[in-house]
Protein backbone atom coordinates (compact mmCIF):
# COMPACT_ATOMS: atom_id res chain seq x y z
CA UNK A 1 0.00 0.00 0.00
CA UNK A 2 1.52 3.27 -1.35
CA UNK A 3 0.18 6.22 -2.31
CA UNK A 4 -1.05 6.59 -5.44
CA UNK A 5 1.12 9.25 -7.52
CA UNK A 6 4.05 8.19 -6.06
CA UNK A 7 6.67 7.70 -8.43
CA UNK A 8 7.49 4.05 -7.71
CA UNK A 9 3.99 2.77 -8.69
CA UNK A 10 4.84 2.60 -12.44
CA UNK A 11 8.32 0.89 -11.84
CA UNK A 12 6.81 -1.56 -9.21
CA UNK A 13 3.66 -2.51 -11.54
CA UNK A 14 6.09 -2.72 -14.69
CA UNK A 15 7.90 -5.37 -12.10
CA UNK A 16 4.35 -7.28 -11.66
CA UNK A 17 4.42 -6.19 -8.01
CA UNK A 18 1.10 -5.53 -6.31
CA UNK A 19 0.47 -2.70 -5.52
CA UNK A 20 -3.36 -2.20 -3.83
CA UNK A 21 -5.35 1.20 -2.76
CA UNK A 22 -7.12 1.48 0.39
CA UNK A 23 -10.18 0.22 -0.93
CA UNK A 24 -9.22 -2.91 -1.84
CA UNK A 25 -6.61 -3.43 1.45
CA UNK A 26 -10.17 -2.62 3.36
CA UNK A 27 -12.29 -5.56 1.27
CA UNK A 28 -9.04 -7.78 2.93
CA UNK A 29 -10.50 -7.44 6.28
CA UNK A 30 -6.80 -7.90 7.70
CA UNK A 31 -4.74 -5.76 9.43
CA UNK A 32 -1.99 -4.36 7.48
CA UNK A 33 1.26 -4.25 8.68
CA UNK A 34 2.31 -0.93 9.23
CA UNK A 35 6.26 0.17 7.94
CA UNK A 36 7.81 3.04 8.52
CA UNK A 37 11.13 4.58 6.05
CA UNK A 38 13.00 7.28 7.37
CA UNK A 39 14.70 7.78 4.36
CA UNK A 40 17.97 9.63 4.51
CA UNK A 41 19.18 9.10 1.03
CA UNK A 42 19.83 12.10 -1.29
CA UNK A 43 18.17 9.93 -4.13
CA UNK A 44 14.80 9.48 -2.63
CA UNK A 45 12.84 8.62 -5.31
CA UNK A 46 15.63 5.71 -6.08
CA UNK A 47 15.46 4.34 -2.82
CA UNK A 48 11.88 4.37 -1.91
CA UNK A 49 11.15 2.26 -5.05
CA UNK A 50 13.92 -0.39 -4.04
CA UNK A 51 12.43 -0.03 -0.56
CA UNK A 52 9.23 -0.46 -1.47
CA UNK A 53 9.79 -3.43 -4.07
CA UNK A 54 11.64 -5.86 -1.57
CA UNK A 55 8.66 -4.91 1.35
CA UNK A 56 6.40 -5.80 -1.64
CA UNK A 57 7.52 -9.67 -2.00
CA UNK A 58 5.54 -11.21 0.49
CA UNK A 59 1.76 -11.82 0.75
CA UNK A 60 1.19 -10.17 3.92
CA UNK A 61 -0.85 -6.74 3.57
CA UNK A 62 2.03 -3.69 4.10
CA UNK A 63 1.46 -0.07 4.25
CA UNK A 64 4.26 1.93 3.86
CA UNK A 65 4.72 5.33 5.34
CA UNK A 66 7.43 7.59 4.44
CA UNK A 67 8.96 9.65 6.96
CA UNK A 68 10.82 12.72 6.69
CA UNK A 69 13.34 14.44 9.53
CA UNK A 70 12.44 18.03 10.89
CA UNK A 71 15.24 19.52 11.67
CA UNK A 72 17.24 18.84 7.93
CA UNK A 73 15.90 19.57 4.73
CA UNK A 74 17.32 17.57 1.54
CA UNK A 75 18.41 20.00 -1.05
CA UNK A 76 18.12 17.00 -4.11
CA UNK A 77 14.48 16.17 -3.64
CA UNK A 78 11.72 18.28 -4.84
CA UNK A 79 10.46 19.95 -2.16
CA UNK A 80 6.47 19.19 -3.64
CA UNK A 81 7.54 15.11 -3.49
CA UNK A 82 8.48 15.53 0.03
CA UNK A 83 5.05 17.69 0.72
CA UNK A 84 3.16 14.94 -1.30
CA UNK A 85 4.47 11.67 -0.17
CA UNK A 86 6.48 12.58 3.34
CA UNK A 87 4.89 12.79 6.85
CA UNK A 88 7.17 14.81 9.45
CA UNK A 89 8.33 12.95 11.94
CA UNK A 90 6.49 15.12 14.60
CA UNK A 91 3.48 14.57 12.68
CA UNK A 92 3.65 10.21 13.06
CA UNK A 93 5.31 10.27 16.56
CA UNK A 94 2.52 9.60 18.62
CA UNK A 95 1.33 6.79 16.26
CA UNK A 96 2.33 2.93 16.11
CA UNK A 97 4.64 0.76 13.73
CA UNK A 98 5.51 -2.71 13.35
CA UNK A 99 8.77 -1.96 11.33
CA UNK A 100 11.01 1.14 11.61
CA UNK A 101 13.51 1.11 8.27
CA UNK A 102 16.31 3.91 8.48
CA UNK A 103 18.02 4.31 5.36
CA UNK A 104 22.27 5.09 5.17
CA UNK A 105 23.00 8.99 4.55
CA UNK A 106 26.59 9.69 2.43
CA UNK A 107 27.98 11.51 5.67
CA UNK A 108 29.75 8.15 7.12
CA UNK A 109 32.96 9.80 7.40
CA UNK A 110 31.67 12.47 9.49
CA UNK A 111 31.76 12.31 13.73
CA UNK A 112 28.36 11.39 14.76
CA UNK A 113 28.17 13.89 16.63
CA UNK A 114 29.02 16.36 13.94
CA UNK A 115 25.51 15.65 11.91
CA UNK A 116 23.34 18.32 11.69
CA UNK A 117 20.07 16.06 12.67
CA UNK A 118 21.90 13.86 14.89
CA UNK A 119 19.97 15.31 18.01
CA UNK A 120 16.66 14.55 16.05
CA UNK A 121 17.97 11.06 15.14
CA UNK A 122 18.75 9.98 18.13
CA UNK A 123 15.06 10.81 19.51
CA UNK A 124 13.90 8.91 16.48
CA UNK A 125 15.59 5.76 18.05
CA UNK A 126 14.33 5.97 21.34
CA UNK A 127 10.82 6.98 20.19
CA UNK A 128 11.34 3.54 18.17
CA UNK A 129 11.91 1.84 21.75
CA UNK A 130 7.93 2.28 22.56
CA UNK A 131 6.55 3.02 19.22
CA UNK A 132 7.85 0.70 16.97
CA UNK A 133 8.12 -3.26 17.04
CA UNK A 134 11.08 -4.02 14.76
CA UNK A 135 13.60 -2.13 13.23
CA UNK A 136 16.01 -2.29 10.24
CA UNK A 137 18.87 -0.16 10.01
CA UNK A 138 20.64 0.02 6.75
CA UNK A 139 24.31 0.88 6.21
CA UNK A 140 25.27 4.32 7.90
CA UNK A 141 21.62 4.33 9.67
CA UNK A 142 22.93 0.29 11.13
CA UNK A 143 26.29 2.18 12.17
CA UNK A 144 24.49 5.66 13.68
CA UNK A 145 21.66 2.98 15.68
CA UNK A 146 24.39 0.82 17.13
CA UNK A 147 26.59 4.08 18.14
CA UNK A 148 23.65 5.57 19.90
CA UNK A 149 22.71 2.46 21.86
CA UNK A 150 25.88 0.63 22.77
CA UNK A 151 28.75 3.49 21.62
CA UNK A 152 30.20 1.08 19.02
CA UNK A 153 32.39 3.34 16.73
CA UNK A 154 32.70 2.77 13.34
CA UNK A 155 36.25 2.77 11.28
CA UNK A 156 37.09 4.79 8.47
CA UNK A 157 38.58 2.80 5.62
CA UNK A 158 42.04 3.17 4.30
CA UNK A 159 40.28 3.01 0.62
CA UNK A 160 36.56 2.20 0.23
CA UNK A 161 35.57 -1.33 -0.19
CA UNK A 162 33.04 -0.90 -3.38
CA UNK A 163 31.51 -3.56 -5.11
CA UNK A 164 29.85 -6.83 -4.95
CA UNK A 165 31.25 -9.54 -2.21
CA UNK A 166 30.10 -12.94 -1.37
CA UNK A 167 29.09 -13.54 2.01
CA UNK A 168 28.72 -16.46 4.60
CA UNK A 169 25.46 -16.83 6.01
CA UNK A 170 26.41 -17.68 9.77
CA UNK A 171 22.87 -19.04 11.73
CA UNK A 172 20.63 -20.45 9.26
CA UNK A 173 18.41 -20.72 12.28
CA UNK A 174 17.77 -17.51 12.64
CA UNK A 175 14.32 -16.67 11.26
CA UNK A 176 16.23 -13.92 9.23
CA UNK A 177 18.29 -16.21 7.36
CA UNK A 178 15.62 -18.53 6.49
CA UNK A 179 15.88 -20.19 2.96
CA UNK A 180 19.20 -18.05 2.22
CA UNK A 181 22.41 -19.80 0.61
CA UNK A 182 25.42 -20.71 2.81
CA UNK A 183 27.19 -18.26 0.41
CA UNK A 184 25.76 -15.12 -1.12
CA UNK A 185 26.04 -12.04 -3.26
CA UNK A 186 25.79 -8.95 -1.87
CA UNK A 187 26.54 -5.18 -2.89
CA UNK A 188 29.15 -3.37 -1.18
CA UNK A 189 29.86 0.79 -1.38
CA UNK A 190 30.90 2.16 2.12
CA UNK A 191 34.18 4.42 3.60
CA UNK A 192 33.73 3.04 6.76
CA UNK A 193 33.72 -0.31 9.13
CA UNK A 194 32.11 -1.99 12.38
CA UNK A 195 35.15 -4.47 13.48
CA UNK A 196 34.59 -8.23 15.11
CA UNK A 197 36.66 -6.51 18.45
CA UNK A 198 34.08 -4.05 19.10
CA UNK A 199 31.30 -6.25 19.79
CA UNK A 200 32.86 -8.80 22.17
CA UNK A 201 31.63 -6.95 25.21
CA UNK A 202 28.14 -7.31 23.76
CA UNK A 203 26.59 -10.52 23.56
CA UNK A 204 23.58 -10.02 22.56
CA UNK A 205 24.29 -8.88 19.45
CA UNK A 206 24.47 -11.67 16.89
CA UNK A 207 26.60 -11.19 14.02
CA UNK A 208 24.44 -13.46 11.33
CA UNK A 209 27.04 -12.59 7.83
CA UNK A 210 29.62 -11.27 7.04
CA UNK A 211 32.67 -11.50 4.29
CA UNK A 212 36.11 -12.57 4.22
CA UNK A 213 36.94 -9.44 1.63
CA UNK A 214 34.41 -6.71 3.14
CA UNK A 215 33.91 -7.64 6.78
CA UNK A 216 30.71 -7.63 9.00
CA UNK A 217 27.06 -7.53 7.08
CA UNK A 218 24.49 -8.11 9.42
CA UNK A 219 23.60 -8.00 13.65
CA UNK A 220 20.82 -8.98 15.10
CA UNK A 221 19.92 -7.92 18.79
CA UNK A 222 17.04 -10.17 19.31
CA UNK A 223 16.17 -8.69 22.44
CA UNK A 224 15.71 -5.12 21.00
CA UNK A 225 14.35 -6.93 17.29
CA UNK A 226 16.44 -4.53 15.77
CA UNK A 227 18.07 -5.84 13.05
CA UNK A 228 21.66 -3.60 11.89
CA UNK A 229 23.13 -3.93 7.86
CA UNK A 230 25.84 -2.26 6.58
CA UNK A 231 25.45 -3.25 3.17
CA UNK A 232 23.14 -3.22 0.38
CA UNK A 233 21.07 -5.95 -1.12
CA UNK A 234 18.17 -3.72 -1.72
CA UNK A 235 20.14 -2.26 -4.55
CA UNK A 236 19.20 -2.77 -8.21
CA UNK A 237 21.57 -4.05 -10.55
CA UNK A 238 22.88 -0.70 -12.26
CA UNK A 239 22.96 1.15 -8.49
CA UNK A 240 26.79 0.86 -8.48
CA UNK A 241 27.21 1.33 -11.74
CA UNK A 242 25.16 5.05 -11.33
CA UNK A 243 27.51 5.73 -8.28
CA UNK A 244 30.70 4.95 -10.41
CA UNK A 245 29.71 7.29 -13.02
CA UNK A 246 28.93 9.73 -10.83
CA UNK A 247 32.33 9.70 -9.29
CA UNK A 248 33.91 9.87 -12.89
CA UNK A 249 31.87 13.27 -13.93
CA UNK A 250 33.14 14.53 -10.69
CA UNK A 251 36.78 14.21 -12.46
CA UNK A 252 39.02 12.06 -10.50
CA UNK A 253 39.52 9.01 -11.27
CA UNK A 254 36.80 6.75 -9.96
CA UNK A 255 37.19 3.52 -7.90
CA UNK A 256 36.05 0.12 -10.09
CA UNK A 257 33.81 -1.74 -7.99
CA UNK A 258 34.94 -5.06 -7.61
CA UNK A 259 33.29 -8.23 -8.79
CA UNK A 260 30.82 -6.12 -10.60
CA UNK A 261 31.25 -5.28 -14.45
CA UNK A 262 31.36 -8.53 -16.33
CA UNK A 263 34.97 -9.37 -17.08
CA UNK A 264 35.48 -5.70 -15.10
CA UNK A 265 34.47 -4.30 -18.07
CA UNK A 266 32.94 -0.86 -17.27
CA UNK A 267 30.81 -0.87 -20.14
CA UNK A 268 29.14 -4.20 -20.20
CA UNK A 269 26.06 -4.55 -18.29
CA UNK A 270 25.96 -5.52 -14.51
CA UNK A 271 23.27 -8.32 -13.80
CA UNK A 272 22.19 -8.89 -10.08
CA UNK A 273 23.44 -11.78 -8.61
CA UNK A 274 21.48 -10.43 -5.02
CA UNK A 275 18.26 -9.99 -6.24
CA UNK A 276 16.40 -13.24 -5.18
CA UNK A 277 18.31 -13.01 -1.69
CA UNK A 278 16.80 -9.77 -0.91
CA UNK A 279 13.57 -10.38 -1.38
CA UNK A 280 13.85 -13.65 0.68
CA UNK A 281 15.50 -12.00 3.36
CA UNK A 282 13.18 -8.82 3.63
CA UNK A 283 10.42 -11.12 3.24
CA UNK A 284 11.98 -13.22 6.58
CA UNK A 285 12.38 -9.54 8.13
CA UNK A 286 8.44 -9.24 7.91
CA UNK A 287 7.66 -12.47 8.62
CA UNK A 288 9.27 -12.27 11.79
CA UNK A 289 7.65 -9.26 12.97
CA UNK A 290 4.35 -10.59 11.75
CA UNK A 291 4.78 -13.95 14.20
CA UNK A 292 5.33 -11.42 17.17
CA UNK A 293 3.65 -8.23 16.61
CA UNK A 294 0.65 -7.33 18.66
CA UNK A 295 -2.67 -7.88 16.67
CA UNK A 296 -3.71 -4.71 18.37
CA UNK A 297 -1.00 -2.06 17.23
CA UNK A 298 -1.51 0.15 20.11
CA UNK A 299 -0.26 -2.61 22.59
CA UNK A 300 3.30 -2.24 20.13
CA UNK A 301 5.70 -1.29 23.30
CA UNK A 302 3.99 -2.91 25.92
CA UNK A 303 4.81 -6.61 24.89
Amino acid sequence: MIPSGLPARKTLEAEGVVVIGKERAQRQDIRPMRIAVLNLMPEKITTETQLARVLGSTPLQIEMTLVALETHKPKTTPEQHLLDFYQPFGKIKNQKFDGLIVTGAPIERMPFEDVTYWRELGHIFDWSNQHVHSTFNLCWGAQAALYHFYGIPKHILKTKKFGVYDHKVLDHTSLLMRGLNDVIAVPVSRHTENRKLDFNNYPQLQILMDSVEAGICMVLDPEKRHVHMFNHLEYDAETLKDEYLRDAEKGTPPLMPEHYFPKDDPTKKPISRWRSSAHLLFGNWLNMIYQATPYDINQIGQE
